[in-house]
This record gives structure tokens, C-alpha cells and sequence, in this order.
């Protein structure tokens, strides 16, 4: 089947000049990959970027707060905060409380629990990613599986086959580098090029009014079509066309 969209010239000109307009440091304001800017260190900048990205649905202005509470709470020392198991002081095994929409404090202790575990055997999310994944789609298939065996499936998707979008958007924050938004840290052993675009039902709005994606059901296989035609308007980053579907829907609200 084939997986590419042709794209219009007048439609690449305008994708090209929205990627242009919004990767640029504004983009981080009110954006869950501010947190991970405001730590030092890569590995806690690997570890605020993982937990802001679990937490990045519904809300903004919720779940940011929610983000900041983990900040708080590690004083800043996100990485330290996970290896030590401190986290459990905040997160009660059974605790059946509501921190953030669907997720318990339980369900965050068990997220915490597999991560910690992750950290143990293999030192950082890094190393696990490149001893179990060679590309994009491959890294996001490696954390489900992870996260699956360690119970923590109410967090992290248990497969690869909805569109995995906030797995997505964190490989895309770990893997493209020279942005004054994204980290870089893992570039040397993921090729950008093989990044997954982060799909949910508003890109997918945006994709569908832009004539680049057809179908109304944010999937993997979705994600996949949407990246291999943005690929074609940005042949070495295809994931700079998310910043390009952003700008067009801030341009473009109804």
C-alpha cells in the first residue's frame, strides 16, 4: 500500500513556512517540553522529559500543573527522585486517590515502580532504547514492551498499534537535534528521519483539512501514512511538520 500523499506546492510552501514560524523557543511556553528545560544534567532532563510526556494529555493547563508537582516534589533532581525510590513517599502502593484524570496515585507508583526498574538494569532509558530498537517506530514498539512486563500498561500503551502519540512526541524530543526545542540526546543512535510523528485527533484534523492524511481514526497505521507524506515536504525531518500542523491550526481556528 502505498503510504504517501502528494503534496501541493502551495501546501508545501505553507508547511514550510509554519515549521519555520514555530520551532523556535516561544514554542516551549504553556508546552510540556518546557519542563524539560528547566532541569540540569541529561539524565534528568532524560527523566523530566519522560514524566511530562506520560502526563501530556487533556488540560494543559492541568496536567502542567500536574508536571510540576513531580518538580517540586524531586527538587529538581527528577533522575535521583526515580533511582531512590522517594517517589513512593508521594505514591502509595493501592492508593486508590485521583492524581491526574484516569491516573491514581497507584497507577503512578506502578509507572514510577517499572521506570525505577528500567533505570536498575540499564542504567538509563537511553541505553535501553539503543540495546532494543535501531529506528523510531522500533523504540516506541521497545518501551510498550517494557512497560507492558512491568505492569505499567495503564500509562504507557501495552503495543504500538494506537498511535502511541505521547511516546511519539517524546522520542521526537529525544532524538532531533539543532532545535531550540527539542534535546538531541539520543540522535546519535536514532535516526531522525525514522521518528513517528505524534498523532492525535487534532493533527489528524489538521492533516484531513490539509489534504495530507485520509480517515478520522488517530492510529499507528494513521501516524505512519502522515509521517511518510511529510516526508516528502521534509525529506531529512519529517517531524518538523508537526511543528508546521501547529502553527496551521493556531492560524486556522474555527
Amino acid at each position: 500500500m502505498n503510504l504517501v500523499v502528494e503534496v501541493d506546492k502551495t501546501t508545501r510552501e505553507l508547511l514550510s513556512l509554519y515549521a519555520e514560524q514555530y520551532e523556535n523557543e516561544a514554542f516551549l511556553k504553556g508546552d510540556p517540553s518546557w519542563w524539560m528545560h528547566q532541569v540540569s544534567g541529561v539524565d534528568n532532563q532524560e527523566a523530566m522529559a519522560f514524566l511530562a510526556s506520560c502526563l501530556s494529555y487533556g488540560s494543559r493547563e492541568q496536567f502542567m500543573s500536574k508536571i510540576g508537582k513531580l518538580l517540586e516534589w524531586s527538587e529538581g533532581d527528577v533522575d535521583g527522585w526515580v533511582r531512590s525510590g522517594e517517589y513512593a513517599d508521594r505514591f502509595m502502593e493501592n492508593d486508590s486517590g485521583c492524581f491526574y484524570r484516569l491516573y491514581s496515585k497507584s497507577t503512578m507508583r506502578k509507572l514510577l515502580d517499572a521506570y525505577r526498574r528500567l533505570l536498575a538494569e540499564h542504567d538509563t532509558m537511553g541505553n535501553y532504547v539503543q540495546n532494543n530498537a535501531s529506528d523510531g517506530l522500533g523504540a516506541v514498539q521497545a518501551l510498550c514492551r517494557f512497560f507492558a512486563e512491568h505492569d505499567a500498561s495503564a500509562v504507557v500503551p501495552h503495543d504500538a498499534k494506537s498511535a502511541c502519540k505521547r511516546l511519539c512526541m517524546f522520542l521526537r524530543w529525544m532524538v532531533r537535534d539543532n532545535s531550540p526545542v527539542d534535546l538531541g540526546l539520543w540522535a546519535g543512535f536514532i535516526d531522525r528521519r525514522t521518528l513517528v510523528m505524534p498523532m492525535d485527533t487534532h493533527v489528524m484534523r489538521q492533516s484531513v483539512r490539509l489534504g495530507l492524511l485520509k480517515g478520522s481514526t488517530a492510529s499507528m497505521s494513521a501516524a505512519l501514512h502522515l509521517t511518510a507524506t511529510l516526508a516528502t515536504v521534509f525529506p531529512d525531518d519529517p517531524l518538523k511538520g508537526d511543528f508546521a500542523l501547529f502553527g496551521y491550526g493556531v492560524a486556522h481556528k474555527k
